[in-house]
């Protein structure tokens, strides 16, 4: 398992942690790299609740794992998210994305969070085995998704 080192996002990693985001998730949503950087810098120019984290492998950022208050068109009234977890694909399977996850997990509980929520699909299982648990089933814009939640 390689040891990346997690720390606080950069301006200077925003345009990388864009690109790997736009891929993951915004493929067909017409969301542009311009918006996403936008979103990233003010998330990490916000009060410091708020966090953005990325992995490094040397100095190149190839990863990425978010805390927000607010979770992008959610039908929950719920805050906070831990959300935006990418990992480039080479480096999938290697513990960056347990790593990254465990870093917001311990900024929130810092913060005296008690609870953390996140939706997923896919990713059910890989959450389960770090202690996560599925809360409700809903579909959103007619496709499946889970809420999930933590305590801290």
């Amino acid at each position: 398992m390689m040891r990346p080192k997690i720390e606080a996002m950069a301006d200077g990693d925003v345009e990388a942690i864009a690109r790997l985001r736009l891929e993951a998730f915004f493929e067909g949503t017409g969301r542009t790299l311009e918006e996403d950087v936008a979103g990233l810098r003010g998330l990490i120019a916000a009060d410091g609740f708020e966090a953005a984290f990325v992995a490094r492998e040397r100095s190149r950022p190839i990863g990425s794992c978010l805390l927000v208050r607010d979770e992008i068109s959610s039908p929950h009234d719920l805050t906070p998210w831990l959300a935006g977890l990418v990992v480039e694909e080479a480096y999938r399977g290697s513990g960056i994305g347990t790593a990254l996850v465990k870093t917001v997990e311990a900024h929130a509980a810092s913060a005296g969070i008690g609870t953390l929520y996140l939706y997923t699909w896919q990713a059910r299982g890989f959450y389960e085995a770090l202690g996560w648990t599925a809360a409700e089933t809903f579909k959103q814009d007619g496709e499946p998704m889970l809420l999930m939640s933590r305590k801290l």
